[in-house]
């Protein structure tokens, strides 16, 4: 047996970190997460979003992205790819996405949690669906159109209006989606078709739609210029290291990055 790794976390001792590391009462926050970052969390991702809410307050809103990649067509896979004379049945039988049912992938458990927790309200998007709790949940998750999956109809925009801050705990900025919503606005932006199984009045659709390509392969290196170009603060919450700054500087930081490069 692997022995445990400290710092040993609590909810108090979270909320303590949070509050050292800037994030304010009353605030709209987009979270990033890695729970492993942490050390050793007494409650696991429980306690990290109980500490969260918690540092928010009764005005505040905690926002997640809770990603679906899977229900995607089984033609663009790669990690792993699957036969090719499987896509049919896949495309056939792949639920459809319900913001009630469909778990989040590959964005950590933390996420998940935020998903099923009382009061949590989730984005319509069949593959990048974001889950709020808070004052402002409903407006910010409403209106996510299937062909709009980080664009002006997406919580990301909306995020953007309420003027969010964006907390990585423990991540890179690889992982920080509000970079995509500058993709969206850059001349020429590619497009691409989509694929997923939707729910519609008819029944379990598959699903086919053109949306503007995305990808997060150079948010890395982009984010590194953004934090050592613009104001970001930086700060420790257990042994995890924080950033934390506004989620509309970000993206018009990215805009003007992603169009010179």
């Amino acid at each position: 047996m692997i022995a445990p790794t400290g710092p040993l976390c609590t909810t108090e001792t979270i909320a303590e970190d949070l509050r050292a590391a800037g994030v304010e009462a009353g605030e709209t926050l987009l979270v990033h997460s890695s729970l492993r970052s942490l050390g050793w969390v007494a409650g696991g991702a429980v306690a990290v979003v109980q500490a969260l809410l918690e540092v928010l307050g009764p005005h505040g809103t905690l926002v997640v992205p809770t990603l679906t990649a899977d229900n995607s067509d089984p033609a663009g896979w790669s990690s792993p790819p699957v036969p090719r004379q499987w896509w049919p049945a896949i495309r056939a039988s792949m639920p459809a996405y319900d913001p009630l049912v469909t778990p989040s992938t590959q964005v950590g458990v933390i996420p998940e949690s935020v998903r099923t927790w009382p009061g949590a309200l989730r984005s319509a998007h069949p593959r990048t669906s974001f889950a709020a709790v808070g004052a402002a949940a409903a407006e910010l998750t409403s209106g996510h159109a299937v062909d709009c999956k980080y664009g002006e109809q997406s919580p990301l925009a909306r995020l953007e209006r309420a003027g969010a801050r964006v907390l990585l705990l423990g991540t890179g900025f690889d992982t920080c989606t509000c970079f995509h919503l500058a993709e969206y606005r850059i001349t020429g932006a590619v497009t691409t078709d989509e694929s997923f199984a939707v729910m519609t009045p008819q029944g379990r659709q598959w699903t086919t739609v053109r949306d503007t390509a995305t990808n997060d392969e150079r948010f890395g290196e982009l984010g590194e210029d953004f934090a050592r170009d613009r104001p970001v603060r930086r700060g420790t919450v257990g042994a995890a290291a924080t950033r934390l700054f506004p989620l509309a500087d970000a993206v018009a930081y990215a805009q003007r990055w992603l169009s010179r490069t």
